[in-house]
């Protein structure tokens, strides 16, 4: 079983991504526009610099993304957060505040009885984002 997040964007998958990818430390395994996919001779003007498909190793973990279709209209991302936990407090810290330049924080990073730091965000791409750093135990946890 495996199950992975698929982001949509409206034009700027390919800067989010490289954005991520600095942020988080990640690496980029794939990107392809339209224009350099298999059909790219079905490719339009409006199309042909959209990304097709992108995917990126974050940790063990894998982020894929696209950018949306001009003639759907796009809805924007909602119904979800990605979630990111770090092994310390200044690690969260230093990633929510990256993310958070030129986004919205829905939540600041404060303590938690799960975490020494945990906040929200969502960042100018529009995606949205709990950061977690210095994990607490608490009562639920087996």
């Amino acid at each position: 079983m495996l199950l992975e997040a698929y982001l949509t964007f409206d034009g700027t998958c390919a800067e989010a991504m490289r954005f991520y990818e600095r942020t988080l430390g990640a690496k980029i395994e794939m990107m392809m526009t339209h224009a350099e996919s298999p059909m790219a001779a079905q490719a339009t003007a409006a199309t042909k610099n959209r990304i097709m498909h992108a995917r990126m190793k974050v940790g063990d973990q894998a982020l894929m993304a696209s950018d949306s279709m001009p003639d759907h209209p796009y809805k924007g991302m909602h119904g979800f957060s990605l979630s990111l936990g770090y092994d310390s407090a200044a690690e969260a810290r230093r990633v929510f505040e990256t993310l958070a330049a030129g986004g919205k924080i829905e939540m600041p990073l404060q303590e938690s009885f799960w975490a020494e730091a945990f906040g929200m965000l969502v960042d100018r791409f529009g995606t949205p984002w709990m950061v977690s750093g210095g994990p607490r135990p608490f009562a639920g946890t087996k």
